[in-house]
């Protein structure tokens, strides 16, 4: 039985370019056991839609178990626009629907379904921890406190508007890490209870490129990515 309406009729003229949108319906129980091996190097698009399939019912139900008053309806995005790299993201729709969009090039390229499937969590992980609002509320903060360290020292509008910039900048990145890492153990409980195998997953990173432990980087090192989620399942 299905848990997906796969709908190929949207077009976003504005990005020159088509989604394909995946959205999940009412949950189910997730599976018990974790799936076999996949035998072949690269799974499908329609692999993928099963592995929304099983995933995002386990993603609702957690975030209505871990939230109050979040909205819990995701909609699942594939960006098919050629020359896209490969990519997932999380963000919140008008309307405050959350959203996870992968471009197909990440399809392609994950190795397995276990990829798929953490990489999946960690992006629902994002929204059930609240990242958005509280990247938003960081960068707030620091746009108050710069704004008004120039102002008492006497700085002039234009001053204090470029403090308050540079401020919400740092603010906004002060986090970014550890909110990855967050969806990095939170998206690895969620593959597990979908029935996939998030040691299998975060092999991801094994083989992608490595931020490394920069300055206000977005993402941590893949090392850390790696041991996060390896002490989560043998925490279990």
């Amino acid at each position: 039985m299905r848990y997906l309406a796969v709908l190929f009729l949207m077009f976003l003229t504005a990005c020159g370019g088509d989604l394909v949108i995946v959205q999940p319906v009412p949950e189910r129980p997730a599976p018990q056991q974790a799936r076999p091996a996949t035998p072949t190097p690269s799974v499908s698009t329609r692999t993928f839609v099963q592995v929304v399939d099983d995933v995002m019912p386990v993603a609702i139900s957690e975030c209505r178990a871990r939230t109050r008053g979040a909205r819990c309806d995701y909609a699942v995005v594939v960006d098919d626009r050629p020359g896209l790299p490969a990519n997932a993201f999380q963000t919140l729709g008008p309307d405050g629907q959350p959203i996870v969009g992968f471009t197909l090039a990440l399809i392609r390229e994950a190795a397995n379904v276990d990829e798929l499937a953490f990489i999946l969590g960690h992006e629902a992980a994002h929204h059930i921890e609240g990242h958005i609002g509280r990247g938003q509320a960081s960068a707030t903060t620091g746009a108050i406190l710069a704004g008004a360290v120039v102002a008492l020292g006497g700085g002039n509008e234009v001053a204090i508007q470029r403090a308050q910039n540079v401020g919400a900048f740092y603010g906004g990145r002060r986090y970014s890490k550890e909110f990855e890492l967050e969806a990095d153990a939170l998206g690895a409980i969620l593959t597990l209870r979908a029935g996939y195998d998030p040691i299998r997953g975060v092999a991801f990173f094994e083989n992608a490129p490595d931020p490394g432990n920069t300055f206000l980087g977005t993402h941590p090192p893949n090392a850390d990515r790696i041991r996060v989620v390896r002490q989560v399942v043998a925490g279990r």
